[in-house]
């Protein structure tokens, strides 16, 4: 497998993932949500409780899975290694938090559905949230969801800022922050098809009935899906499903389809053989998300970069203004 020494997560994460990260940022209360993050939510109670109740993976403890494992996080070069826990749930899942202390926790039912290079992918995937500092503004979402559900109890002033533009701005960000780590899943594997077939799997994946299943098939559907766009109702209606219309819960991550899309397209790119051959950003640390609010740049700046930066804040005021005119289009619909 190939190993990516140095590599910053600049090099693969997804102009979209970055994009609605900048829009998240400008709503309004974000500012003020991370400072009482900050000071209110603390990493450890979680380690304790994953330390307590799952498996830790070790040398001795799932020893395939530890070295899958271990070489993920060769791969991606990221530092410190995190924690990695499997849970007893049937449920074919895993998620990454934690950024001063990292972990990634895997459910049984995942091992049970995925063959190794399988898991593989989505521990690279796992890792890419990590490596792309993906799980503090993870965590903050999750946070934010809380307050809202228990505003009546918030004694410390976030009754005010928790507003369903944020929400649905985390939501959003959150939705492109997977196109990043499906990336790091590609960039280990090296094989698009085994990424693909993962994401398959987790789509509605059998292993009783695994031998009837056709990836062909299933990028099919995909192809299929993206032809939907070309009637506008369908994008209404793939916007409303997207934010709990239907469901009643707002989706966290892009439907498996449109991310076979996002994922073929780039395993075809010039970018990722660039980086396959060894070209490609490299940093000192692993990435990482600060949530204070960043300082203004010196007068050093040269005019390449600010014309960079005027062209990403353009971008992110645009993403802005898409989730205000979609927000009202929520509240419009909830008045009906």
């Amino acid at each position: 497998m190939p190993r990516y020494t140095g590599i910053s997560s600049e090099a693969f994460r997804h102009p979209l993932d970055r994009q609605a990260e900048q829009a998240l940022r400008s709503v309004p209360g974000f500012d003020l949500l991370a400072s009482k993050f900050v000071e209110f939510l603390y990493e450890r109670p979680q380690l304790i409780y994953n330390t307590g109740n799952c498996i830790q993976v070790g040398p001795r403890q799932y020893a395939t899975i530890h070295r899958l494992f271990r070489e993920s996080v060769s791969d991606l070069d990221v530092y410190p290694e995190p924690a990695l826990f499997v849970s007893q749930n049937p449920n074919a899942n895993s998620y990454a938090l934690g950024k001063d202390n990292p972990y990634i926790v895997v459910n049984s039912g995942l091992l049970d559905l995925l063959n190794e290079a399988e898991i593989r992918a989505v521990l690279a995937h796992e890792l890419g949230h990590i490596k792309c500092g993906h799980t503090t503004l993870i965590q903050m979402a999750m946070w934010a969801m809380s307050v809202v559900s228990a505003i009546s109890e918030m004694t410390f002033g976030l009754g005010g800022i928790v507003s369903s533009g944020l929400i649905y701005a985390f939501f959003e960000w959150r939705r492109k922050a997977e196109l990043s780590s499906d990336r790091a899943a590609l960039l280990v594997t090296d094989d698009v098809d085994t990424v693909l077939q993962t994401m398959m799997k987790l789509s509605g994946g059998s292993h009783a009935f695994a031998h009837e299943m056709s990836l062909p098939e299933f990028i099919r559907q995909s192809e299929d899906y993206q032809e939907l766009d070309k009637d506008n109702l369908n994008q209404i209606y793939k916007f409303l499903l997207y934010n709990g219309y239907g469901s009643g819960s707002m989706l966290s991550h892009p439907f498996p389809v449109e991310r076979v899309h996002y994922i073929r397209d780039w395993a075809g790119s010039e970018e990722y053989r660039q980086i396959r051959l060894g070209n490609y950003k490299r940093s000192g640390a692993t990435g990482a998300v600060d949530v204070t609010p960043e300082e203004p740049k010196g007068k050093q700046e040269s005019k390449a970069d600010a014309k960079q930066d005027q062209k990403t804040k353009d971008e992110a005021e645009a993403l802005r203004r898409q989730i205000e005119e979609l927000q009202d289009q929520i509240n419009r619909l909830k008045r009906q």
